[in-house]
């Protein structure tokens, strides 16, 4: 029998005991964060979420773990300080995926926007599409040097004039008059963070299965409520069943209201807006960025970006309003958008569509913002008590806001609220503490040549270096999995091996072929998947997961449409087994 006709363990974890103190609803990084900080204070705790972690707002990210430069012109100070010192602390505790990016402005004029700023910071209006100039620019990256002060997690801003910023990147617009050059953070692989995140919380639990103090599961979605409970469905097999508890955390992002409404409860928090990316191989382009990312306002006021990643380059984002109970993707009118900026920047660089290897849509999980410009709306967090009918003997919090940099802070935040209607005293501070593969991870190539030295255990010292950048130091687990059994590479990817898929299948609750194509790798993100490439990680998804040919079939054909209809990736149907 089919283990898709059967419940997952996780799921019989869940309905061997339909209670907890705290229940969290949505696995995006906000609610895995919230779930890891309760585990450690001890809270049984936890956590469905409708698809696979980390794959809704999470996964539309700028891949950036930045103190938001921009927000100080919405006069949002606090929300600057709390991101910059965030950003420092995710360089130091996640230093497997959270790395030190430098950032460079390029600035076409030296007073603009001056007379306009006060104006927008307390309208939060879009007073004038006039690009912000060096003077306003200077200022803002003073004050934003100002914020870290826990001693220089990254060096402080230069700025440069005409002549010394073109001999420094020669490929920029010669019309520009300045170059303010700052850094940030950059998360290589924030999918794979969020599943750190998520092991450390199951880890801080006790027992096991149903008794465990700490549960997750993925593809469970919340639909309503029955006798006074959460009415959770398993999306695998359909079955409903109860669960209580005395806290409801709604963590659903942009789908806030529309899980309260699910509860019975009317509300209307969440105002979000789509923001879209395009990833191109363009090697004139990866060049021209010199390992930098390009953060600038566009000549229409919108703040965009270049950044070179995985030997590609991400272009972004859009800022417009959206509806969330609708599917977003990216559209041709963004698309030349993005090429429009490039131009701006690099007007010598030729962008085309035959470029694109990869496109992705999000729904940021902002306030509702009635009449304020989308681009000033708070990126700010809040909690809030949420009278829900259907719940009586729970309280219920709702989550409105928050992004990837913050995420540590935003959930012990959420987890002191919890625990204090609990009426428990918090005793795990997580500031400092190191997420999943980053404790102990080897920060030089000394540190990191002993490493590889010490847990080889029979494996090419290549393949160990290269588990040890996609995993930090839960390579060692992986490690484990592979000394087991022979270590096949892919025939069609020779730096993924089938011990890695199982790994994916057994150890980090892959229910699907697309959650290993889109999260537990960056296979697509890079334009990397081809017909054999499915073919193969099928094969060895179904032997872990018993799926039956049809099956095995069903999972290739969704994951050729989800990468057509929501990335624009259309794969060749070029293998043997399949029809060219």
């Amino acid at each position: 029998m089919s283990k898709k006709t059967q419940p997952r363990n996780t799921v019989t974890a869940l309905t061997g005991r339909p209670n907890a103190q705290v229940l969290i609803v949505g696995g995006g990084i906000n609610g895995i964060a919230t779930f890891r900080d309760l585990a450690l204070q001890g809270v049984d705790v936890a956590i469905v979420e409708r698809s696979d972690y980390g794959s809704g707002a999470s996964a539309a990210s700028s891949h950036m773990i930045h103190g938001g430069i921009r927000y100080l012109e919405n006069g949002e100070f606090r929300l600057v300080r709390e991101s910059v010192q965030e950003r420092n602390g995710l360089i130091r505790i996640a230093p497997h995926y959270v790395k030190p990016l430098q950032t460079t402005m390029p600035i076409f004029s030296t007073f603009s926007g001056i007379m306009n700023a006060p104006l927008r910071m307390l309208t939060h209006k879009q007073r004038s599409t006039k690009e912000r100039g060096a003077m306003l620019i200077k200022i803002g990256m003073t004050i934003y040097d100002s914020f870290s002060r826990d001693g220089g997690s990254v060096p402080k801003h230069v700025f440069r004039t005409k002549k010394a910023a073109l001999e420094d990147m020669p490929a920029l617009n010669k019309d520009l008059k300045y170059t303010g050059t700052y850094y940030d953070a950059s998360v290589h692989e924030p999918e794979r963070l969020a599943l750190d995140v998520l092991k450390d919380g199951l880890a801080a639990g006790t027992g096991t299965g149903s008794d465990a103090t700490a549960r997750a599961v993925n593809y469970v979605e919340a639909v309503g409520t029955r006798d006074g409970g959460v009415l959770l469905r398993d999306r695998e097999t359909g079955d409903e069943f109860v669960f209580s508890a005395d806290i409801v955390v709604n963590a659903s992002g942009p789908w806030t209201d529309l899980t309260n409404a699910a509860f019975g409860g009317e509300t209307k928090y969440m105002g979000g807006t789509k923001g879209s990316h395009i990833v191109v191989h363009n090697d004139e382009l990866l060049e021209a960025t010199k390992g930098r990312e390009l953060f600038f306002e566009n000549n229409d006021g919108r703040i965009v970006l270049i950044y070179p990643l995985k030997g590609r380059v991400l272009i972004g984002t859009t800022d417009i309003d959206a509806d969330p109970s609708k599917p977003v993707v990216t559209t041709d009118e963004e698309i030349e958008y993005f090429f429009g900026l490039v131009k701006h920047v690099f007007p010598q660089i030729e962008v085309t569509r035959d470029d694109i290897v990869y496109s992705y849509s999000g729904i940021r999980p902002l306030p509702r913002h009635e009449d304020t410009a989308p681009g000033f709306v708070s990126r700010d967090y809040r909690i809030v008590d949420t009278p829900i009918a259907g719940l009586p003997s729970s309280t219920v919090l709702s989550l409105v806001g928050g992004k990837w940099t913050t995420f540590r802070a935003l959930a012990a935040h959420l987890s002191t609220e919890a625990t204090q209607k609990l009426g428990m005293a918090r005793k795990v501070d997580t500031t400092g503490m190191p997420i999943g593969g980053g404790k102990d991870f080897p920060t030089t190539d000394g540190q990191r040549a002993l490493w590889i030295k010490s847990h080889r255990d029979g494996l090419a010292s290549e393949t160990v270096d290269r588990l040890l950048d996609r995993y930090g130091t839960r390579a060692a687990e992986v490690v484990d999995t592979l000394i087991t059994g022979p270590v096949e590479p892919l025939e069609s990817d020779p730096t993924l091996t089938r011990g890695e898929v199982r790994y994916f299948a057994e150890r980090e609750q892959a229910v699907h072929l697309v959650d290993v194509v889109l999260r537990r790798t960056n296979l697509a993100f890079v334009g990397g998947v081809t017909i054999d490439l499915l073919d193969e990680l099928a094969d060895v998804m179904a032997e872990s997961l018993d799926w039956t040919t049809e099956e095995r079939a069903d999972e290739v054909q969704r994951t050729l449409d989800v990468l057509r209809e929501s990335h624009g990736v259309i794969v060749p149907l070029t293998s043997a087994s399949q029809p060219a």
